[in-house]
């Protein structure tokens, strides 16, 4: 999965965009475990480097998507 985010964060750069949106990749059909592909998505988003991207959208479809999202990025914060 991390391939996924930095592949497409590579191409997005490539192509000179300045967003890119993601949903939670896996979690729904693949049965991902949420927690750990938002704390995936988020980790590749912070660590790959880019010059054209602004804006980096992490698409949630729900609310259980949204609030694990905000978890994570709170622990974070936290340190």
């Amino acid at each position: 999965m991390r391939t996924c985010y930095c592949n497409s964060l590579g191409l997005a750069e490539q192509h000179g965009l300045e967003s890119i949106a993601f949903p939670a990749i896996s979690t729904g059909v693949y049965g991902y475990p949420l927690r750990l592909a938002e704390e995936t998505a988020i980790s590749e988003v912070r660590g790959t480097p880019t010059q054209s991207l602004r804006r980096v959208v992490l698409a949630c479809f729900d609310q259980a998507t949204a609030d694990v999202y905000k978890d994570v990025l709170e622990a974070i914060q936290r340190g």
